[in-house]
């Protein structure tokens, strides 16, 4: 089959909005407008390719379909209290452009062409990612604020600095996100996301495909480079696990290697030890306690709606887990249990764990059965579990597991998992 420059750039525009449905700033700015465009790009490809749709595929997406769409109607009519439509409207835009977008490159392209692509794409990120931190020290003086209006984690107000739109920096409404790090003051580095937390993702995820899939070197200490200019701890503590199973895999593969990468874990280990005290008892505590309290408020909430969950629209969440409170035996077993203090005791704002916040919106049933079938994808087969790794802790600090670019890894399960019935109806016939 012959690849067509036509054919990779519109997969390259088609794999660039993907990535920015996961926490993208053209996405929280222009939120509908960006996903009219995905959908009519992903339709017109279908359409342009619909007569080399295969039977099997078909049958099996509309299966994954009606059953992904019947979990999300059933829990908009079971929920906890009166949800809004519109909520659920963006889900079946989700639901519907990651389908569509596994479609087109399961039957017309492959899914070594995707992984070429998003490899691609990722690269590009890095390389705006390394410039937008060395251009901070030289532009600091000349940014201005804009905002956006898009339900991100903790609330629907965004704003952030940019530098001719060309270069963007963590804000939070008053002063920049400045770290001193050992006397060196740098901004954290968020790229073309809305915050440094969600850039990290992707740059683990590139150092994953280049350092697993497709097993070169020289982009490696440079992405290590950029990730550790985000700050987010956990970042580096993905980073870190990743040069750990660099470490243990090139063992016998390439002995020159190895004392680079126990070169590279020492500073990126003293950095990671920084973040961590700054977390527990500097003055990013609240960071800390936010997401710590997020993890475990809403696995109460699931407790006590535990078949069908509260509903997936945020503002009913937020009400509801302002008046609900931990009781003080489960707070004390907490904080036995982690070793850490829990000082939380209720909050209006809304969850930054997608996991937990799964479990509480949906039920255990349907968040175990979507992370069950994350972990049957088919899109990612060498080193699968250090890729699970990677995206459940990434989406474990953020607010993103139910956005197209790390659903259609859901969609693949599901897929995998009809098309054995749909092959054996066919055999049958």
């Amino acid at each position: 089959m012959i690849y067509t420059l036509r054919e990779k750039f519109t997969d390259n525009i088609l794999v660039l909005l993907l990535v920015f449905t996961g926490g993208g700033l053209l996405f929280v700015f222009n939120r509908n407008t960006m996903y009219y465009i995905f959908l009519v790009l992903l339709v017109g490809v279908i359409l342009m390719n619909s007569f080399k749709l295969k039977r099997q595929l078909l049958n099996s997406v509309v299966s994954t379909s009606i059953f992904v769409i019947s979990l999300f109607i059933i829990n908009f009519l079971f929920a906890n209290s009166e949800q809004s439509l519109d909520k659920y409207l963006y889900y079946l835009t989700v639901i519907v452009s990651s389908i569509l977008f596994y479609v087109h490159f399961k039957n017309n392209r492959g899914i070594s062409i995707f992984l070429a692509r998003l490899n691609f794409v990722l690269k590009l990120i890095c390389i705006h990612s390394l410039i937008n931190f060395i251009a901070y020290f030289f532009v600091y003086d000349q940014l201005f604020d804009i905002g956006g209006i898009e339900q991100i984690g903790d609330t629907e107000r965004y704003v952030c600095r940019t530098y001719n739109y060309l270069f963007y920096y963590a804000s939070d409404d008053i002063t920049l996100s400045v770290m001193n790090l050992f006397g060196f003051e740098f901004c954290r580095n968020q790229g073309l996301f809305w915050e440094p937390g969600v850039l990290q993702i992707f740059l683990n995820l590139f150092f994953f495909l280049e350092a697993f899939i497709y097993k070169r070197n020289r982009w490696l200490l440079i992405i290590g480079f950029v990730i550790l200019g985000t700050y987010s701890t956990t970042g580096i503590l993905i980073l870190i696990g990743q040069l750990i199973y660099l470490f243990l895999n090139r063992f016998s593969e390439n002995k020159l290697l190895l004392p680079i990468i126990f070169l590279s874990f020492i500073p990126i280990y003293f950095v990671f030890s920084v973040n961590i005290e700054e977390k527990l008892k500097g003055n990013r505590v609240f960071s800390f306690q936010k997401r710590l309290f997020d993890f475990t408020q809403p696995l109460f909430i699931a407790a006590s709606h535990p078949l069908t969950g509260i509903g997936l629209d945020y503002h009913e969440f937020q009400k509801l887990r302002y008046e609900f409170y931990i009781d003080t035996e489960s707070l004390e077993l907490i904080n036995e249990t982690l070793g850490v203090s829990l000082k939380g005791a209720g909050t209006s704002l809304g969850s930054t764990n997608s996991i937990t916040f799964l479990c509480a919106a949906m039920g255990f049933p349907t968040a175990i059965l979507f992370v069950f079938m994350f972990l049957r994808q088919k899109i990612i087969n060498d080193h699968r579990l250090l890729f699970f790794f990677i995206v459940f802790i990434s989406v474990m600090s953020e607010p993103l597991f139910l956005r197209p670019f790390f659903f259609i890894f859901v969609i693949s399960g599901f897929y995998h998992f009809f098309l054995k019935f749909t092959s054996i109806r066919t055999k049958l016939s």
